[in-house]
């Protein structure tokens, strides 16, 4: 008899935020060991109660944009499962409201290390163990809003560009050793906290959670592993 293949391990940053639960959903589904990220400890452990009691998945309170608090995690993951075979960055971050004009360095930094510096600080150490192993799957999630400037979302916009460009960038470094990096691109997500904060906006078009977790699931697949270099947009 043919032996099943051994579970994959799968790392999600902002694992307790609405798109991060809906990933976990998915991979739990698919019977994945996962490894859990958010800066709130708190907040990751009320989302998923006990999942981390029997030892099989960790959940680690870290910051995405600290080099140290990301080699710490990436140390404990290894430690634990000895590979990590999918990466999921959903961490981030979004505001608006300051014109390109009026734009303070502080948000600029905020935007910046939220949504581009992260990503190198998640993989710098995820990524090679991945080149070790020859494959790997790294997704992370950018916006629609990248494609061009918007009024009052320079920063966020310009950060989620430059997300694109280092997802890009690093697909063309490790494709040639068995790694797929790409993103998903949603327009609006259909999150409670979008719903709070455009209570009289046309939700029909918004991106169900579910959907965008499905998408992400397809570029950690094996299919997935012919996609190098992309953002699938996700929405209308």
């Amino acid at each position: 008899m043919e032996k099943a293949p051994d579970p994959r391990t799968v790392v999600v940053t902002g694992a307790a935020g609405a798109l991060g639960q809906a990933v976990v959903q998915h991979f739990l589904a698919e019977g994945a060991n996962l490894a859990l990220i958010n800066r709130d400890d708190a907040q990751l452990r009320t989302a998923f109660p006990g999942l981390g009691d029997a030892g099989r998945h960790q959940l680690i309170a870290a910051d995405v944009t600290s080099e140290a608090s990301m080699h710490a995690a990436a140390l404990r993951i290894l430690g634990h499962f000895e590979r990590v075979d999918v990466l999921v960055h959903v961490a981030g971050g979004f505001e608006m409201g300051e014109p390109v004009h009026g734009l303070t360095r502080a948000s600029w930094d905020r935007m910046m290390d939220l949504n581009a510096w992260s990503f190198v600080a998640v993989t710098r150490d995820l990524v090679p163990h991945m080149l070790e192993n020859g494959r790997g799957r790294v997704i992370a999630v950018s916006a629609r809003a990248a494609e061009r400037g918007q009024a009052a979302m320079a920063a966020y916009g310009a950060s989620k560009s430059a997300l694109q460009r280092l997802v890009e960038a690093l697909d063309k470094e490790v494709a040639p050793r068995g790694i797929s990096v790409n993103s998903i691109a949603p327009t609006i997500m259909d999150t409670p906290a979008n719903r709070r904060a455009m209570p009289q906006a046309d939700r029909s078009t918004w991106v169900p959670t579910a959907v965008a977790a499905r998408t992400i699931g397809f570029l950690a697949s094996d299919a997935g592993g012919w996609v190098h270099g992309q953002h699938l947009v996700v929405g209308a």
